[in-house]
């Protein structure tokens, strides 16, 4: 890859208008990584539309591969998870086979940047749909409301956390949440889920607070806690998709799908299978031009 080359990547990015923002700090990141190496070798894009994808004869679907019970490997190495079996339910919609599909794992920080390199078609990675996600890439419908819960050494209810000692993630969002909700209790700030769990060996907080989606693998790993099935905060997870009008028929088998999946009750099932909160199964949204909820606050049901 070229000077040359790589400018010209920038340029061809830029006339794409209906296609997501190309982020300049991206761009300039790499030129100087360019000019320090000599060298660069960027992804080959793949992202197609819907007809690309039939033509292919498959589908590239970014997950995760380390977040139980959403995307993880199992004992034999295989992955599996709640949105993996969406992926392919995906696949089996538009394809007719489950099978036809690529996993790509990906990590938090290139969920987003992998299908604006057009190296994935979607991505289903645990994903939530805020406004400034929004104006890169497009979001489908629901699939499940993730959000603020609990996890304890033993059954307790909302109440019971008023005046207790809370551990929370330092710096997380998780924070404010808490702080609304339960004004008397003491928070206890960590640096990680080891450190959360520390304090809850030694009986120095009462419960730890982070997303239901982290809390349902943490249980699932080691069942002696007990996790509140209530959620007193929502952020929806959604399908990240790509911008652009040639895409339109790929957003719309996908929103479409899901809503097949809510009105059949493959979804809740599959939510369920998974052992995450039921509060956390989307309602049924017919009118697909309403606005993806963001992350709200709800009333602890004491």
């Amino acid at each position: 890859m070229t000077l040359a080359n790589l400018l010209a990547k920038y340029s061809e990015r830029r006339a794409r208008g209906n296609r997501a923002l190309f982020n300049c700090g991206q761009f300039l990141t790499g030129l100087l990584g360019f000019m320090a190496l000599g060298a660069m070798t960027l992804p080959v894009a793949t992202a197609a539309d819907l007809a690309e994808i039939r033509e292919r004869g498959y589908i590239i679907v970014g997950v995760k591969d380390n977040l139980r019970p959403l995307g993880f490997r199992n004992a034999a190495g295989q992955l599996e998870g709640l949105e993996i079996d969406l992926a392919r339910q995906i696949a089996q919609d538009i394809l007719g086979n489950a099978e036809a599909i690529t996993l790509q794992p990906l990590t938090n920080s290139n969920r987003i940047p992998a299908l604006l390199a057009d190296e994935v078609d979607l991505v289903i990675a645990r994903v939530t749909a805020t406004p400034s996600r929004a104006r890169l890439v497009d979001f489908s419908t629901p699939y499940y409301l993730d959000g603020t819960t609990f996890i304890a050494r033993s059954a307790l209810t909302l109440k019971d956390l008023q005046q207790q000692s809370i551990a929370v993630l330092n710096g997380s969002e998780t924070i404010a949440v808490v702080r609304s909700r339960f004004p008397q209790a003491r928070l206890v700030g960590v640096d990680s889920y080891e450190a959360a769990q520390e304090l809850l060996e030694a009986n120095q907080v009462s419960a730890f607070a982070a997303d239901a989606t982290v809390l349902t693998g943490w249980v699932q790993e080691f069942p002696q806690y007990y996790l509140l099935p209530q959620l007193v905060s929502t952020a929806a997870l959604a399908v990240a998709m790509p911008r652009g009008l040639q895409y339109e028929d790929l957003r719309q088998r996908v929103n479409g799908a899901i809503i097949n999946w809510q009105a059949q009750g493959f979804l809740r099932q599959s939510i369920l299978n998974w052992g995450l909160p039921a509060e956390g199964i989307p309602a049924l949204r017919i009118n697909l031009g309403q606005e993806t909820p963001q992350r709200t606050e709800l009333a602890p049901n004491l």
